[in-house]
C-alpha cells in the first residue's frame, strides 16, 4: 500500500479536514505512540507549534493520543521545526512533533516528525505509522485531548545553543527582523539581541490568522521596506516555521538562498571547513551561483527540488553545506535541518569577521535570466514518451550550449508540468520557455 497520508515534509492539509481533524490526529499520537514505545522503557516525545490557531488544539490532540498508549509529552509551545529537530536530538525524546504548515496560509497545518536522531522518520517508519491511523479509524477513535503545559526551559536551550555557534558579541549590527507573524515571532527578536544586535522587528504579532500573511520570507518586500526608512545594515525575513530565511542587503538587494550559499560557501572554505571543496544545491539553483563558485574552485552538486534531497546528497557525500534558493540553508555542523535562524546568524557572523556588508559579499554572483513557466497537464508521462518535447528540449539545449539549462519536470501535488529556461540572453529564455511549453501543451495539456 502507497502511503497517503505523508508527503516529502509530513502530513499536511487543512486543519478540522482529513487527515487534520480531530479524530485522525488524535490516531496519529496513537500510532506514533505504537512505534516509539518499541525503543525503550518510559519513552518521552517533544511537541512543538507554531502560530496558527488551529495548533493547540492539533497539539492537544496528538498528545491524547500519544498518553493513551502510554507515551509520555512535553510541550515547547511555540517553537520553531529546527527547534523542535535540535531539541528532540540533545534530549531523551524518543521523537519529535512539530504542528506546522510552513509558508501555507493558516487555514491550513500539518504534522511533522523526527526522530531521536534530528532527522525526519525513513519511509518504513511512516509507512508503519499510516498503517495503524488506518486501522484506528477503521476501529473507531474517541479524540480527547491533552492537558498542556508550556516548558518554557526547552526553547531556552534551543537558543542558547545557536549562540554557541558564532563568537559573541557581534558588532552591534542594526538588524531588521520579520518573522512572518510566525513561530521565530518571539525567539528571534530575543536571539539576535543577545547575539549584539540592535534589533527592528516587524511580523512578530502573531494572531493565529496572520503568519506569511504579506509578510515574511514569501513577502521580503516587507523587511526590504523597514531596511531603508530604518537605515539598517541588513534585513532576514523568516517563513511560518523559519526554517528557511531570505536577506535583505543594505542598499535593498534581495539576497536569496543562491548568494548565501556562496556567501557561506566561501568563508567555510577560507576557514578549511569545506570538505572536497563542495557545495549542495538543486536543480533549481541559478546558473550564475554554479559559475561563481567555480571560480572559487567550489564545485556545486545538484539534486531534485527539496530540502530532503540536499540532505540526502549531503549525508552521501560528506558536504558540510547545502541549500536551497527560496532559503532552506543547511550547515550539517550545526544542525540535522534547515534553520533560517542559525543561517542569519552565520551570515552575521561572516560579515563581522570580513568587515564587509550583504551587498559586497555577493557582489561576484550574477544572476542569469531564469523563467519558470507552469503547463497544466490532463496526465503525467515520463519524458520519453513525449518525442516533440523531446524535440524541442533537444534543440534549444543545441543553441543554448554551456550558456544556459532546461529543466523540464512534472509537479509532485499538481497536475502541472514545470518548465524552467536560464540563459545569458532574456530574449533566449522567453523564446525557449514559450516553445517547450507549447510542445507540452499539444501533447498532454
Amino acid at each position: 500500500m502507497a502511503k497517503q497520508l505523508f508527503g516529502t515534509d509530513g502530513i499536511r492539509g487543512v486543519a478540522g479536514q482529513f487527515p487534520l481533524d480531530p479524530a485522525s490526529t488524535h490516531a496519529f499520537g496513537m500510532a506514533l505512540g505504537s512505534v516509539v514505545r518499541r525503543l525503550g522503557p518510559d519513552p518521552m516525545v517533544v511537541i512543538g507549534m507554531d502560530t496558527r490557531e488551529s495548533g493547540p488544539w492539533i497539539a492537544a490532540q496528538v498528545a491524547g493520543g500519544l498518553e493513551e498508549v502510554g507515551v509520555g509529552v512535553q510541550f515547547a509551545g511555540v517553537v520553531t521545526t529546527p527547534g523542535v529537530a535540535f531539541l528532540t536530538r540533545t534530549n531523551a525524546f524518543v521523537a519529535g512533533v512539530m504542528i506546522s504548515a510552513s509558508h501555507n496560509p493558516y487555514q491550513d497545518n500539518g504534522i511533522k516528525v523526527f526522530g531521536h536522531s534530528g532527522y525526519k522518520l525513513p519511509d518504513e517508519e511512516e509507512h508503519a505509522i499510516e498503517e495503524e491511523i488506518f486501522r484506528l479509524l477503521a476501529a473507531g477513535v474517541e479524540p480527547m485531548p491533552a492537558r498542556l503545559t508550556v516548558d518554557e526551559g526547552l526553547d531556552r536551550r534551543y537558543l542558547d545553543n545557536l549562540l554557541s555557534t558564532i563568537p559573541t558579541p557581534l558588532p552591534r549590527f542594526r538588524l531588521a527582523i520579520d518573522c512572518g507573524n510566525g513561530a521565530a515571532s518571539r525567539l528571534a527578536p530575543e536571539l539576535f539581541c543577545r547575539a549584539g544586535a540592535e534589533v527592528i522587528a516587524i511580523g512578530c504579532e502573531p494572531d493565529g490568522r496572520n503568519i506569511n500573511l504579506g509578510c515574511g520570507a514569501l513577502h521580503p518586500g516587507y523587511v526590504r521596506n523597514s531596511v531603508l526608512e530604518q537605515g539598517a545594515d541588513a534585513g532576514v525575513a523568516f517563513d511560518g516555521d523559519a526554517d528557511r530565511s531570505i536577506f535583505v542587503s543594505k542598499s535593498g538587494r534581495i539576497v536569496d538562498g543562491d548568494a548565501v550559499l556562496l556567501i557561506a560557501a566561501r568563508a567555510l572554505r577560507d576557514r578549511g571547513r569545506l570538505p572536497g571543496n563542495l557545495a549542495v544545491a538543486t536543480v533549481m539553483s541559478n546558473l550564475g551561483l554554479e559559475r561563481a563558485l567555480e571560480r572559487l574552485g567550489i564545485r556545486m552538486t545538484r539534486t531534485a527540488v527539496g530540502d530532503k534531497y540536499v540532505l540526502e546528497e549531503m549525508l552521501r557525500s560528506g558536504a558540510a553545506l547545502g541549500g536551497e534558493q527560496s532559503g532552506h540553508i543547511l550547515f550539517s555542523a550545526h544542525s540535522t535541518t534547515g534553520d533560517g535562524m542559525l543561517t542569519a546568524l552565520q551570515v552575521l557572523a561572516i560579515m563581522a569577521e570580513s568587515g564587509k556588508g550583504l551587498d559586497e559579499l555577493a557582489a561576484d554572483l550574477t544572476t542569469f535570466p531564469q523563467r519558470l513557466v507552469n503547463v497544466r497537464v490532463r496526465e503525467k508521462k515520463t519524458l520519453s514518451d513525449l518525442p516533440s518535447v523531446v524535440r524541442e528540449v533537444q534543440d534549444c539545449e543545441a543553441e543554448l550550449g554551456s550558456s544556459g539549462r532546461v529543466l523540464v519536470r512534472f509537479s509532485g501535488t499538481e497536475p502541472l508540468a514545470r518548465v524552467m529556461v536560464e540563459a545569458a540572453d532574456q530574449r533566449q529564455v522567453d523564446e525557449f520557455t514559450a516553445r517547450i511549453a507549447g510542445a507540452i501543451e499539444r501533447e498532454i495539456g
